[in-house]
């Protein structure tokens, strides 16, 4: 149990070998360093991985965490997340998720629960606070994500003779067939990233049920209550949280990343694609949005509702309409709300589906690959997509990834991925420090955990998005800032309100344009405080995450500590890394964005990475190798 509130006390550790429970040690000191979340599931990956699992096999283990403000009504805390060895990347790595699961398990009464073995038979798991049952699948296989969920949730009500709330959360035939980028779904929000859910179907799991009616309780509801008005209040004030994302959603940002030369495009050969403003977030909004939703206690409420069909499902993110769009070179937007909807009914994560199939339709232009896939030649993706996730005729080579595929045919210069993982949509030849956090970012391509730089390189801030000055050490800042949020049980999008909103709104002030030339030139600055974080001994209310989580947990906290609680983060994650080989070699981007300018008149246009890599590096206090030193992981107190 714990001293603290804001936790239930219990993590549960599922044998499914054997299908049986036990509790796994968690103490009140765990809890202070490493808070929750994918910090949590980290450490507990690090514990008990030896470097020799393959991602895929019974051995590897799943962990789902939930942060301490997860249920407590703090703003957007409605997040858990999943963490395990990815089958895509082959190292460890997260992916966070909106859905409801997470609020249920901890009425379940469990913080956390680990998955190790494999099910004998396909297998749903129904967790209550009363038990943990162990119910057959076989009738569930085949089935999408939203017939799956509707079908156990049925079966819940039929037993309770009422209608049953709880958390649920499945995989579709992808995951079934161990596509390497398949996805968990829990209600539609996905889990999307890294192939969790073709460890889940490795596993024999098709689906997992939370339910219960236990309280999160919180140190001081009162003072609570008050922060998160004012809170409230700052993030409607905000011009992204508050306007922004609001009205278009992160659909929004696709006329500034073209505005920026930052929209990814043909398979990452240019930023710009000359049709963008037919899959915008604008025409997003006049065309196909019915309203706005958002997950559980989220103010922002980026989501969309789109029709598809007869239903009404979620709309596409900046992501899939970024790579589904300009991407493969496709100008239809009711196509791409299609292929967004039946990618999660499959159970797939659109930004590697996209990537993939980017990479092929260019090994096909180039002969690499006689595929049959062309940029600009949709009729027919929906049957790939249905193609790749039943490893199906060219759909099983597909299910690959693209960076397998170019080991195979050839290709990896335009293969764009990191670590195994295809990158989101921003192109980092104008955005080169979110260049340098794809390259270093602890589970490969990702914008998130690579710092998502771009924020400040034109799409909220505008420092020189070419110059490498700095970027190292901000890329490391927001990297940790961006983990302490995360293993809290928040949601990112908070931390855009951490940017003074005139900033945003005000790009020709003088007093922007100052910060905008000055922020490259504190690189020196932001490493003293992440060398001495104890200085920011204070709560500082442009990250009011501090406060939160001392009201919510009674857990002393300070500016300082948090920012060291997201460094500890990092490190532990990349320490098991290191387990499976992953160094400074595995830091890279494909020879496009290193070697290609973008703009063959501006040399500044491709991503100097191994200059901001060594600063990186230094900067971290890591190694030559990119690996943190046992003195380090001491001084963190993740190593003994």
């Amino acid at each position: 149990m714990t001293n603290y509130c804001g936790y239930m006390g219990k993590v549960m550790l599922l044998d499914l070998s054997t299908m049986k429970a036990e509790e796994y040690p968690w103490t009140d000191r765990d809890r202070e360093l490493y808070l929750g979340g994918k910090a949590m599931a980290s450490k507990i990956l690090f514990d008990n991985l030896t470097g020799k699992e393959d991602p895929l096999g019974p051995e590897n283990l799943i962990v789902i965490a939930t942060g301490p403000l997860t249920g407590t009504g703090a703003p957007s805390s409605n997040r858990f997340d999943i963490s395990s060895l990815s089958p895509l990347t082959g190292i460890t790595s997260s992916s966070n998720c909106g859905g409801n699961f997470g609020n249920y398990l901890k009425k379940a009464g469990y913080d956390a629960v680990i998955l190790r073995g494999k099910c004998p038979e396909p297998t749903w798991i129904e967790i209550s606070e009363d038990e943990i049952l162990f119910h057959s699948a076989q009738a569930l296989m085949g089935m999408r994500t939203t017939e799956t969920q509707e079908v156990i949730q049925a079966e819940l009500n039929e037993r309770a003779g009422k209608k049953l709330t709880c958390g649920i959360l499945a995989i579709g035939p992808a995951g079934e067939h161990m596509v390497r980028y398949a996805s968990v779904i829990s209600g539609e929000r996905a889990a999307g990233r890294a192939g969790m859910g073709a460890v889940f179907g490795s596993k024999n799991v098709k689906a997992m049920v939370t339910r219960g009616n236990k309280q999160v309780t919180v140190y001081d509801q009162k003072a609570l209550q008050e922060h998160n008005k004012k809170w409230v209040k700052a993030l409607k004030n905000h011009p992204i949280t508050g306007d922004q994302l609001p009205k278009l959603g992160t659909a929004g940002l696709v006329s500034g990343m073209q505005v920026n030369h930052q929209l990814s495009t043909r398979n990452y050969s240019a930023g710009t694609f000359e049709h963008f403003e037919e899959v915008s977030g604008e025409a997003l909004a006049e065309e196909q949005n019915i309203k706005n939703n958002g997950c559980l206690y989220c103010t922002i409420r980026c989501a969309r509702r789109v029709k598809v069909g007869e239903r009404q499902v979620k709309g596409p993110e900046l992501e899939t309409l970024g790579l589904l769009g300009g991407g493969i070179e496709n100008r239809n937007l009711e196509l791409i709300c299609r292929w967004n909807y039946e990618l999660d009914e499959l159970g797939m994560d659109t930004i590697s589906c996209a990537g993939t199939l980017a990479w092929a339709m260019e090994a096909n232009e180039k002969g690499l690959w006689d595929n049959g896939l062309k940029f600009g030649e949709v009729d027919g993706i929906s049957q790939v997509f249905e193609d790749i996730a039943h490893r199906r005729g060219v759909g099983a080579e597909l299910a690959e990834g693209s960076k397998r595929l170019s080991e195979k045919y050839g290709g990896t210069e335009f293969a764009i991925q990191s670590k195994g993982m295809e990158l989101a949509a921003y192109e980092p030849r104008r955005s080169v420090g979110q260049g340098l956090g794809y390259a270093v970012s602890n589970r490969g391509g990702c914008h998130h955990t690579g710092g998502y730089l771009v924020v400040l390189e034109g799409l909220g801030l505008h420092i020189d998005p070419q110059t490498p000055k700095g970027k190292a050490d901000l890329c490391m800042f927001m990297q940790d800032v961006m983990e302490a949020i995360s293993m809290g049980g928040q949601c990112l999008f908070t931390s855009y309100a951490v940017f003074p909103g005139f900033l945003i709104s005000r790009p020709n002030n003088i007093i922007t344009k100052v910060v905008n030339w000055i922020l490259p030139h504190l690189g020196w600055a932001v490493r003293f405080l992440n060398k001495f974080p104890e200085i920011a001994f204070f709560h500082l209310p442009l990250i009011p995450h501090t406060k939160e989580i001392q009201l919510a947990t009674g857990m002393k906290l300070t500016l300082g500590r948090f920012i060291r609680m997201g460094e500890r983060s990092y490190n532990v994650e990349r320490a098991v890394n290191a387990k499976f080989g992953v160094s400074a070699e595995k830091d890279t981007l494909p020879k496009r964005l290193t070697h290609v300018q973008q703009d063959p008149n501006d040399p500044t246009t491709k991503v100097p990475l191994e200059k901001m890599k060594k600063t990186y590096y230094r900067a971290r206090g890591w190694s030559g190798d990119g690996l943190p030193s046992e003195k380090k992981l001491k001084r963190l107190r993740i190593a003994a």
